[in-house]
């Protein structure tokens, strides 16, 4: 279909978007820069638009967005004109020689104000409109990109290991199509390379140079573009591919360590950052005392400043640290009684058979009931495997206590209730909630990912076993009952469990993909779909086992890197924590109490001279019960912050945040119950 075609079946039924096609046509060259720089990042992103009926809506969307802007830029600058300007005011001071040029410019100050106002509202939301909506596809491709430098040295990997398998060069790239649900966006990009091969009778040399030069990665278009060379020239494939994958893992590290480096930055940054609120309470404070200071900026300190810049921080820092891409989800057979359960509701294999016999449909309903059961029975187990549903239980039973305290009279509903016993009413109100709700999600997800690093942790060693009993002629099946038997630890269990399906009629493929979708980790995943597909094709798999033991110990090389790292700066965000802690509560006992007493005194004494007077009027400002209760909610404010920044350093989630959430404010909390 044309462009015109295309234009005429879009714009039937929408005039309005015709109307701005042709607008757009004139205002952007086809062939300039700006047009091909979008329609570049549409093919990267894999959005299915022309990059003109894409302008011409964005050109909508921008003048929508800037008419409604315009309408009430005017209507708001007329109010504001009318209510806070009085006369005719002065711009620039001017002096003007004639009086009737000067009663013009009076007439149209006003007018000049309202409309001028409208007119910038007007331009912004424009801008606003036209500038997102362009800007989708350039996000898109820049996520697209980050996913597959990412997966691009597991998938060399996983290509280098069929080509040690023994597959053609078709054959590679096929199979690198078929595994998008273990390398994502990579997969992807292959898959288009098939397709055009298979719809478009293009020869699978063109398919690549084409791909080549519309990826979003200029790794993979590198990596495309050499490998493309390989082929016209009919040199070594696998040679090729090994020498790849040793050059992507080093990239990978490397990119690894300019990470750390950068989480380093933003370690020492959040240090300064999180100390300034403390330096401007103190400001504040003395400003109070000297009757010059205003409430609402102590309260805006506490309230504000400190969450805005924990919030930001964790945008700063979510522009680096990334979690990792996929789901640890393995697709099963194509039948759709092969295929493998991925979630909670799912009941099996008898999903593929109801609706057709009506004993099916009993068989489900009693599977159904058998697995509410299970879950009744072991509800912990439950509780680790998908540890944020504990949460259904967990806050409406944190809402239920703080109604009852509210509903007893025992938690304050005033301001002055806080400042009269600011640590027991934020019990009520901050630590029973926090507690009751988040303490359980720490746990169960603690006890997840411990769970889930029992079987990755020996992971490598493994490998190398399997590698070594299939080198000696056995097979993979084999192999697993070897090490089954001469390893411990959760890993060996699953192996002896896949050992024990596959003797019992289990196919070896759909063993592995259970053991994998128990655990769902996207490492894991990667490793099984490697060693699943080199399995279909021999059982000498030496040299693909092989692969896999070094792909995963160099991600155990990278993770003891971040984790050494991260330990660091969770030491450092933690003792910035306990020095601000500690300020704040020398400043209650040694500064706001002597103050207090200093003002009493002087109170007391203002009766004999102009000095004590004076010294009345230093310390009259200063309502300590209210900067007590200040200085305890920064610093359980903080203790929260710091607490969620630390896990996501550490392991690029905020639930990984949840337990040291959890025990910081622990600590403020047991200091200003003493002092």
């Amino acid at each position: 279909m044309s462009v015109d075609t295309d234009r005429r079946a879009y714009t039937a039924s929408t005039p309005i978007i015709d109307a701005f096609y042709r607008l757009s046509e004139r205002v952007f060259d086809a062939d300039g820069d700006f047009a091909a720089g979008v329609e570049r990042k549409l093919a990267e992103a894999r959005m299915s638009h022309t990059v003109e009926l894409y302008l011409a809506r964005a050109l909508a969307i921008g003048v929508l967005c800037g008419g409604t802007l315009w309408i009430i830029g005017t209507g708001l600058g007329y109010v504001l004109v009318s209510t806070f300007i009085e006369g005719t005011p002065s711009f620039f001071g001017l002096v003007l020689p004639s009086k009737e040029v000067l009663s013009v410019i009076q007439a149209l100050k006003i007018p000049f104000l309202i409309v001028s106002s409208g007119i910038a509202l007007g331009v912004f939301g424009f801008a606003l409109g036209f500038g997102t909506y362009v800007a989708i596809p350039y996000s898109k491709a820049r996520g697209r990109k980050r996913e597959i430098e990412m997966l691009l040295p597991d998938s060399i990997s996983f290509m280098y290991a069929l080509s040690v398998g023994g597959l053609n060069q078709l054959e590679i790239l096929e199979a690198m199509a078929r595994a998008d649900d273990t390398y994502g966006e990579t997969a992807k990009e292959f898959q288009s390379i098939v397709l055009e091969t298979e719809y478009f009778d293009t020869d699978y040399r063109s398919a690549i140079r084409n791909q080549a030069l519309t990826t979003p990665s200029e790794e993979l278009s590198q990596f495309l573009t050499d490998m493309l060379s390989i082929v016209n020239s009919g040199g070594d494939m696998t040679k090729f591919l090994d020498d790849q994958k040793e050059k992507h893992l080093r990239t990978a590290k490397q990119q690894q360590e300019l990470t750390l480096e950068t989480l380093e930055l933003f370690g020492e940054m959040y240090m300064t950052l999180s100390l300034f609120p403390l330096l401007l309470i103190i400001i504040l404070v003395i400003m109070g005392m000297m009757g010059q200071a205003r409430t609402s900026m102590l309260y805006g300190t506490v309230y504000g400043l400190i969450p805005l810049i924990g919030v930001a921080f964790l945008v700063m820092v979510s522009t680096v640290t990334h979690d990792e891409p996929g789901d640890g989800y393995l697709e099963g057979n194509s039948d759709r009684r092969g295929a493998a359960s991925t979630g909670i509701s799912d009941l099996g294999a008898i999903e593929g058979y109801t609706g057709e016999y009506g004993v099916f449909d009993r068989i489900e309903r009693r599977e159904g009931t058998y697995e509410t059961l299970r879950l009744l029975k072991r509800p912990h187990v439950f509780f680790r495997d998908h540890p944020l549903y504990v949460l259904a239980l967990s806050v409406p039973a944190a809402l239920v206590a703080l109604a009852v305290a509210v509903l007893s009279g025992s938690a304050p509903l005033s301001l002055s209730g806080f400042v009269d016993n600011p640590v027991g009413a934020t019990v009520l109100w901050l630590y029973v909630p926090l507690y009751v709700s988040l303490l359980p999600l720490a746990i169960f997800h603690e006890w997840n990912v411990r769970s889930r690093r029992k079987v990755v942790g020996n992971l490598s060693d493994s490998l190398r076993k399997l590698s070594s009993a299939n080198d000696t002629g056995m097979t993979l099946l084999e192999s697993l009952a070897v090490v089954a038997d001469t390893s411990s630890g959760k890993l060996a269990e699953e192996f002896e469990t896949i050992h024990a399906k596959v003797d019992y009629g289990t196919s070896m493929r759909a063993a592995l993909i259970e053991f994998n979708n128990r655990y769902h980790i996207p490492r894991l995943a990667r490793t099984i779909k490697l060693v699943t597909k080199a399995q279909e094709a021999s059982n000498r798999i030496t040299a693909v086992l092989s692969t896999a033991a070094q792909t995963s110990e160099n991600q155990d090389d990278i993770e003891r890197e971040r984790l050494s790292r991260a330990r660091m700066q969770i030491v450092i965000i933690v003792m910035t924590y306990l020095t601000l802690l500690g300020v704040m509560a020398l400043l209650q006992v040694n500064f706001l109490d002597t103050m207090a007493e200093l003002a009493e005194q002087s109170a007391g004494a203002s009766s004999g001279g102009s000095g004590a007077a004076g010294a009345a009027s230093f310390g009259s400002g200063v309502d300590t019960d209210m900067l007590g209760m200040l200085f305890f909610h920064a610093v359980t404010l903080q203790a929260v912050i710091s607490g969620l920044i630390s896990g996501y350093m550490s392991e690029g989630s905020l639930l990984a945040g949840v337990k040291y959430a959890v025990v910081l404010p622990a600590f403020a909390l047991a200091v200003f119950s003493v002092i």
